[in-house]
Order: C-alpha cells, then structure tokens, then sequence
C-alpha cells in the first residue's frame, strides 16, 4: 500500500477508535483542560493499534512528552504507527513482523526518553528496566502493567525484592478484567481465528486451554456460535467451575485427541507439547490467545515434522512424521491481534480509561508507594463502571440513607 493511502488508513482507524471511545473521552476532556500530565514523560509498551493510539494521545494532549512501542513483534498495526508518527507528532517505533533484535531496539528507544512513569503490557519494557537500563531506575516513579502474563512476572520480581517502583496492576481492575478479559479475548479470538482460517466454527470440537477470565470469554463465544467445547485446567476449582457451566473437562492430551481447535490462553508455558501433538488428529489447529508465544511448543512442532510451509497470510501448515498434518495460526502469538484487530474499540475504552486514571494516580501518590505491585483503587472502577453506564444511557438505583446505615450496621437481625 502506498505511503499517503497508508497514512490514511490509520489516521481513519484512530479516529474512527477515538469516536467510540466515549469513556475515555470524558476523562480526557478533564486531563486536557487540567493538563494532569504537564511536563511528564511517559514510555509506552502496548499493542501498536488504533485503541492504543487514542491512550497514548490522551497522555500526550494531556502535557506528557510520549514515546510508543509495541508489545509484541506482531500486534503492530502499521497504519496507526505511521499516522501517530507523521499526523499527531508521537514517536512511536513500532513495526509489525519485527525480529527479536528490532522489538528490543524499539523498546530501547522509549526507553531512552528516560521515562517518569512506564506503560506495559507483558512486562517487557519494566523487565529491560532493572537489567540492561538499570541507569534509569531512580527515574522511573511508577508503571502501569496491563495483562496477567505480565503480572505474574511483576509479583514474582516484587516477592524475590527485585522490583524497584511501584506498579498498579490495571489487570485485575474490575472495569478491566471482567470486560476486556472476558468479552474482549472471547470477541476478537474468534475474530483472529475466522480471519486467518475462514473456516466455520460451529460443529467443531474446540478445545480452550484454561479457564481464567480469558479461557471464560474464549469458552462462552466458542459455545454460542455452535462449537463443542472442552476445557483443560491445572486448577481443581476452575476445573469445577467450567464444568458447571456446561463445558466438558478433560487433561490436554486426552482433549487432543479429539480436538478440531485449541487455542490456548493460560499465561504459562509449554500447554501444548509433544505428547498432545503426537495424539492429535488430521487436520486440529492451533492457536495462542496469551501474550507470549511459548504456551504451543513450536520448538517440538519443528522437531516432528517433515516439513512446514505457510498456506494462508496467517496459518502454518506442519507435516507431522506420523503423517497427519496440524496448522499453527499466527505463529503462535496473539491470534486476536496478529490475525485480527485486537479487543473491540467499547472494550478497549474501559480499560483504556483505567489506564490514564491509574497514571494520574500514581503522579499524585506515586512517592508515597513503596515498590511492589498495586491493585487499582475501588473508587477509579467505579467511576469508569459509572462512565461507562452514562455513555450507554443506562440508570441504576441508589441506596436509601437507610439502607446504607443498614448494611453498615452490625445490630438488626432476625
């Protein structure tokens, strides 16, 4: 695509984004007016794509000098990156399909604006932080962390005492995992998945590795658009739980066997392995819905094949030894936004609004926090939760002064 109709493209794409985002545009009504982010700057490790866009020019509009990179080498979406770059002036350095040496030095280079405050998702940027960056750590006043892959890495490094900043979990924000988690991954897996294959989901056997609030999303869309669904789980209580909402619950390898689809989405690694491969049926695909792209073994998927050749934009063929073929979609990264378009824009808009909220929190009690990992203040997902009802035209009832002494209250019983 040339330049000018690229350019276009995404300039289309962020505002068509920025018109829908009605939470987030409240919010931003008052940091711009009140320029909340005056003389800031704020690194950014986030999916490159429109929803991002609005984000990162609300921190900016609102003072902040901005720096953008992608999160993951092929969640970028190129037209926003260069419309960021050439229509709003926001160094943004992302590009899809980057190596692994390109994705650091992307990372590297926000990093060089010598941050305030760091926005991430996956933990990579704060990762680099305290090994190679270390300079920069009595800079950096405080960070945002957006997915669960992220932090279970951030609670790790604040339990073994090597985080050195406070940093506000905006994963486990109610107006963030219950929405985004939820029916953003179930939305937008679906969406990667039909894009990248075109093929029917309804009538297949479909296999959700892991019932968090992702597997959930993952797991109810699978089922209401006809598929037979089967959860595999490592907790006992999630097990459970997906099983009494109707859902089959077995061990992978015995959930392979049988399997026309699994994608995964645990946030751990080595879910699908050689042994599950090995029982597989002709024909099962293979797809990641968790941030990093080690929950598939491709290293084993190489190591049993003949051969592999990609048959679609997005999808892999491998010719396993036994002589049955599998297909790994999106190389085994984020289907919903390495074959897709990410979480749609409403979703987007909740856990955008926490993140800028979350941001202006830290700037007014940031140095009062000690370093480790941060649940998100009820207040700021109620006012979001609250937002989000006034955008939808939606009105909930109060209670009365008598029924607030009442809860509160210890006294009246039976």
């Amino acid at each position: 695509m040339a330049k000018n109709a690229l350019l276009e493209k995404g300039t289309n794409r962020i505002e068509w984004a920025r018109t829908h985002m009605k939470v987030l545009g409240k919010i931003r009504e008052r940091m711009v007016k009140e320029k909340v982010f005056e003389g800031l700057k704020v690194g950014m490790a986030l999916h490159t794509e429109a929803k991002t866009a609005v984000l990162a020019l609300t921190i900016q509009e609102a003072g902040a000098e901005v720096r953008l990179t992608s999160c993951n080498p092929l969640s970028t979406d190129d037209s926003v990156a260069l419309a960021l770059n050439e229509e709003y002036g926001l160094e943004t350095y992302a590009k899809k399909g980057q190596t692994t040496k390109d994705y650091y030095e992307s990372l590297n280079k926000v990093l060089d604006i010598r941050p305030d405050y760091v926005v991430d998702d996956g933990a990579d940027l704060i990762f680099l932080l305290h090994t190679k960056r270390r300079e920069l750590l009595g800079k950096v006043k405080g960070a945002n962390e957006e997915t669960t892959t992220g932090i279970m890495r951030l609670r790790a490094m604040a339990q073994d005492g090597q985080l050195r900043f406070p940093v506000m979990s905006v994963n486990d924000a109610y107006m963030k995992y219950l929405f985004d988690n939820r029916y953003g991954t179930g939305q937008s897996t679906m969406d990667g998945f039909m894009t990248s294959t075109n093929l029917v989901i309804a009538g297949k056997n479909f296999v959700v590795a892991g019932y968090g609030w992702c597997g959930r999303g993952i797991a109810m869309r699978a089922k209401g658009m006809g598929a037979d669904v089967t959860v595999t789980e490592v907790d006992p209580i999630r097990a459970i739980e997906a099983r009494h909402d109707g859902f089959a619950v077995k061990p992978m390898v015995e959930a392979a066997k049988e399997a026309d689809v699994i994608v995964s989405a645990t946030g751990c690694k080595d879910v699908v392995t050689a042994s599950d491969l090995k029982v597989m049926k002709d024909g099962c695909v293979l797809a990641n819905s968790g941030h990093f792209d080690n929950e598939i073994s491709k290293e084993a998927l190489r190591k049993m094949s003949t051969k592999h050749r990609r048959v679609r934009e997005s999808v892999e063929e491998f010719a396993l030894k036994n002589g049955r073929k599998v297909y790994l979609l999106a190389d085994g990264r984020l289907v919903n936004l390495a074959a897709g378009q990410g979480h749609p824009v409403e979703i987007m808009d909740m856990s955008f609004a926490i993140q800028a909220l979350c941001l202006e929190y830290l700037d007014f009690s940031g140095q009062t926090l000690e370093p480790d990992v941060y649940d998100v203040p009820d207040h700021l997902d109620d006012l979001v939760a609250r937002l989000k009802l006034e955008t939808m035209g939606i009105r909930i009832d109060r209670l009365t002064k008598e029924q607030q002494t009442y809860v509160r209250s210890w006294k009246e019983g039976t």
